[in-house]
């Protein structure tokens, strides 16, 4: 088993949904004006949403369905920078190359979107699993 996470900033998944964000604002910065405020904005706050629902269900993780609402939340905003990107290229605003490694890299934040609501049983505790086996005394005879 891994390292317990203290906090969803600890979590590889939000630190990539996180570079990915740095990555659109970047890209987002040379779209021509007119589309400051259409394809930039929507790509901005979709790809922040993505982060902001993995803090969000980290936080709502002591109740699996709303860990796994959250999580989904997360998935859908990044099936729709998956839209936004593929928008972008087809307007000849993005370059292929920064194409398939924008969206590669978003389908490897979706596969591990997806692990965790599949298995969320083991994300929804709020404490790490004990080092060792908690022992009870069997001989309660002696006390």
């Amino acid at each position: 088993m891994g390292v317990f996470a203290k906090s969803f900033r600890d979590l590889d998944v939000y630190q990539r949904a996180l570079e990915l964000v740095v990555d659109i604002n970047s890209f987002c910065d040379t779209l021509p004006s007119k589309e400051k405020y259409v394809l930039a904005d929507q790509m901005r706050r979709a790809s922040r949403s993505v982060c902001s629902n993995i803090a969000e269900a980290w936080r709502k993780r002591r109740y699996k369905a709303a860990f796994v609402s959250k999580m989904s939340d997360a998935e859908t905003e990044a099936g729709e920078m998956q839209c936004w990107l593929d928008v972008a290229q087809k307007l000849a605003y993005m370059p292929k190359e920064v194409y398939k490694r924008l969206d590669e890299s978003y389908e490897h934040l979706l596969s591990q979107i997806i692990t965790m609501i599949q298995n969320a049983d083991q994300w929804c505790t709020l404490a790490p699993p004990p080092a060792t086996p908690i022992r009870r005394n069997a001989d309660t005879s002696t006390q």
